[in-house]
């Protein structure tokens, strides 16, 4: 026996599955399909930012070599841990 709120919360899981994982072997016309329909969902949910590419990041990802200090003692491999 189901209760109001099981079924109000199995209807909303199903709601909010919008895909669902079956077992088999999909084709590469199916793998291409879900792609395609993944790109899309993920466009439409406003993550992707236009212009995002085209702007300069202001501090790099990588630090420059020559900026570090030039004594690291013995340990610092201890401290950076």
């Amino acid at each position: 026996m189901t209760t109001s709120a099981e079924s109000t919360r199995s209807a909303a899981c199903a709601a909010s599955a919008w895909i669902r994982v079956e077992r088999g072997a999909a084709t590469a016309e199916e793998l291409a399909a879900l792609t395609a329909v993944l790109l899309a969902r993920a466009s439409a949910d406003g993550r992707a930012v236009p212009g995002a590419a085209d702007r300069a990041r202001s501090t790099p990802d990588w630090r420059r070599l020559e900026r570090r200090p030039f004594y690291q003692s013995p340990l610092s491999w201890q401290e950076a841990a």
